[in-house]
């Protein structure tokens, strides 16, 4: 059995974060020095197969932001790297666990010491993908400030509301405003992207994977939806042996709140939340797979409730989630609504911190007492560890 060099539980978190942001860099290979594990790099260039995809994204309307480039032919969004923390070797891993962030992510930074902590304790590889234009799936224009500038401007003559709008959700906040279809299509490309990845790996595709790998995924925020969505539609039966950890996600998407600084301003949050809330499931167009429903059954209406209960009881025992008490973007009450009664009995715990946080920054590094922070950092992932070992 492989015996971790180092373990969180007894380091600081900053001095840890530190280390791991000076080494890591998109589509660089690092041996991390101090550890047994190394991060590789993978390369991922998406199928046609998801052509229905291309056909709505060369119908959204475009913001001018992004110099009237449609969504389809953003080049940064079909081929990319995707990192993996390994034990170091020349090894070909048989498990692994996938590791999905949050909505308008812009890079892995908070996340480095998450993947670490996950594979060194589980000793199984860690996954980072990205989910559909975020992290190094987009143009760097989308997070330059000083070309975003004139648009912030602009978004505040043009749009009504524009609270909580800043540099760093102005593309998202257009994106969705311009057309509020773009939040599914994108997740649904995901998705696709997802069963694509989990075919390559179990075919043996894949330098650094056995072809019989099993596959678990740790999932954050809107990672969580997607995961939810994922092992609901099962596409290929993929998911059909696969666990699934959730932190600060899983709720259904109308109990979600993703007016934010970080995320999106209000203007987007509510164009988006009306047109699921009330447009969506009538009015979409179908596209043919378990995937549409799966997605629909998580937007929260009483209609497909019994569905998304029947489908999280039968799993009770693959799924394990982690709420935060003060996180008002996926609030436990969300959750519960999502999994029902008895997969949330069984499934959910609510915990707090002893200090403040947010679901965008849970763990605020370099903002409160190390002590706290480590703690409250080992009793999330070591439960995360347990579950997924």
């Amino acid at each position: 059995m492989k015996q971790p060099a180092i373990t969180i539980r007894n380091m600081k978190m900053t001095e840890r974060l530190n280390i791991l942001k000076k080494i890591f860099s998109i589509g660089k290979p690092q041996e991390i020095s101090d550890s047994p594990l190394e991060i590789v790099f993978c390369d991922f260039t998406q199928e046609t197969v998801t052509g229905v995809v291309d056909q709505y994204q060369e119908l959204f309307s475009v913001p001018k932001f992004n110099n009237s480039i449609s969504d389809n032919t953003i080049v940064e969004n079909k081929t990319f790297k995707y990192p993996v923390f390994r034990y170091k070797g020349d090894n070909r891993d048989s498990s692994a666990i996938l590791l999905l962030h949050g909505l308008n992510e812009r890079s892995w930074e908070k996340y480095l010491c998450w993947a670490e902590y996950l594979a060194l304790h589980t000793h199984r590889p860690v996954i980072m993908f990205p989910i559909a234009f975020h992290i190094n799936r987009t143009p760097q224009s989308w997070v330059n400030p000083r070309e975003l500038t004139q648009w912030v401007t602009e978004r505040k003559i043009s749009c009504a509301e524009t609270e909580n709008l800043t540099f760093a959700n102005l593309a998202l906040s257009d994106r969705l405003t311009c057309d509020p279809l773009r939040f599914y299509i994108s997740g649904k490309e995901t998705a696709y992207n997802i069963n694509q990845l989990f075919n390559e790996i179990k075919s043996g595709k894949n330098k650094y994977f056995s072809s019989h790998t099993n596959i678990d995924i740790f999932a954050y925020s809107i990672g969580a939806l997607l995961s939810q969505v994922l092992l609901m539609s099962n596409t290929d039966d993929l998911f059909s042996d696969s666990k699934l950890f959730m932190f600060c996600g899983g709720s259904v998407f109308n109990k979600m709140n993703g007016n934010s600084r970080y995320i999106m301003d209000k203007g987007a949050y509510d164009s988006i939340y009306t047109y699921y809330s009330k447009a969506f499931i009538d009015s979409t167009p179908s596209l043919n797979d378990n995937i549409d429903m799966s997605f629909k059954a998580m937007i929260g209406t009483g209609e497909y409730s019994d569905y998304r209960w029947s489908f999280f009881r039968s799993i009770t025992d693959r799924i394990k989630a982690i709420s935060l008490k003060k996180d008002t973007v996926i609030p436990t009450e969300g959750i519960r609504e999502a999994l029902g009664k008895e997969c949330y009995e069984h499934s959910l715990t609510e915990i707090d911190f002893p200090f403040s946080y947010t679901h965008e920054v849970p763990f605020p590094v370099g903002k409160v007492s190390q002590d706290e922070l480590n703690l409250s950092f080992n009793n999330v992932f070591s439960e995360a560890v347990n579950f997924l070992s």
